[in-house]
């Protein structure tokens, strides 16, 4: 997080704005957006969904809310793509150089702003406690099953097959 600086109110978002004293900044993997929010985020929270599951390419995404007034590019705006769903009334941003998943934003929550936690290398004041659409969850996601080390691979873990329980079926063993 860092302790905000003085901003010129130009671009698509420049208006009357009351920033807070500290922002968390992220970016995309290529490094060509940047952007920011106000700190503390609105909230946080963890998104089961089909929708964000093909669209983030991961079991589940994690996205820390913002209000769009505490929200700014502040590099590259210029490279991002949008893939707007009018039936669902969603729009994804994407940075088109590397493709990563930049925000997520609903016409029913027009003051908000969504964007993927993992885009934030610093706190964003928010801790992700709420699970949304857990009844889209695929099957093969981790559910907190017991891991341990994989020999001879370091930092990999791996969940053990169950043993197999021996029935006496006919009494002769």
């Amino acid at each position: 997080m860092r302790k905000a600086a003085s901003r010129p109110k130009t671009g698509p978002d420049a208006g009357p704005r009351k920033a807070s004293a500290v922002q968390a900044a992220g970016q995309c993997v290529c490094g060509a957006v940047a952007l920011e929010i106000d700190v503390p985020a609105r909230w946080a929270w963890h998104d089961h969904s089909d929708a964000s599951r093909r669209a983030q390419g991961c079991a589940y995404a994690t996205y820390v809310g913002s209000y769009r007034s505490r929200f700014r590019i502040l590099r590259g705006a210029e490279s991002i793509t949008r893939f707007e769903d009018a039936e669902a009334g969603t729009a994804r941003g994407f940075c088109a150089k590397c493709g990563t998943p930049l925000f997520y934003e609903r016409a029913r929550s027009p003051t908000m702003v969504n964007i993927p936690r993992a885009l934030f290398a610093e706190r964003t004041g928010r801790e992700p406690r709420y699970h949304l659409s857990l009844h889209e969850a695929p099957d093969w996601r981790y559910a907190g099953e017991a891991l341990a080390p994989l020999k001879g691979y370091p930092g990999v873990m791996w969940e053990r097959p169950r043993r197999k329980v021996r029935r006496d079926t006919d009494g002769m063993f």
